[in-house]
């Protein structure tokens, strides 16, 4: 895979995990294919629009993003894993996910079509 793809991919995967973009309604309809959808740590279901209208709250997610791997599925399509370990200040607790996002180049830009995160130790 080109290195300014896989540079452009880290950033935008890491921008889902910086409080000030998370949370950003423009950056997300930027980021977030039409059709995106989610299976979250908790098993829920996500669609674009819930996943957009998250509401803010602190949280402190290990940067850079453990373990990240970005593996090419063709031309304009990538398969990024990782871990995330995210701390919430407000209650102290950590949680622990393994994770994977399928990103799409849509007419010339990089688009999360998926996501999914599974618990871990």
């Amino acid at each position: 895979m080109d290195p300014e793809d896989v540079a452009r991919l880290t950033a935008l995967e890491e921008s889902l995990w910086r409080p000030e973009t998370r949370f950003d309604h423009e950056h997300l309809a930027r980021v977030f294919a039409d059709d995106f959808d989610e299976f979250g740590r908790s098993g829920r279901h996500w669609s674009r629009e819930a996943s957009m209208a998250t509401e803010a709250e602190a949280f402190e997610t290990l940067l850079p993003l453990p373990l990240l791997r970005i593996r090419s599925l063709g031309p304009d399509a990538a398969l990024l894993t990782y871990r995330s370990e995210t701390t919430y200040p407000e209650s102290g607790v950590t949680l622990v996910a393994n994770r994977s996002s399928v990103w799409q180049r849509i007419e010339g830009e990089w688009r999360l079509r998926f996501h999914q995160g599974t618990p871990t130790r």
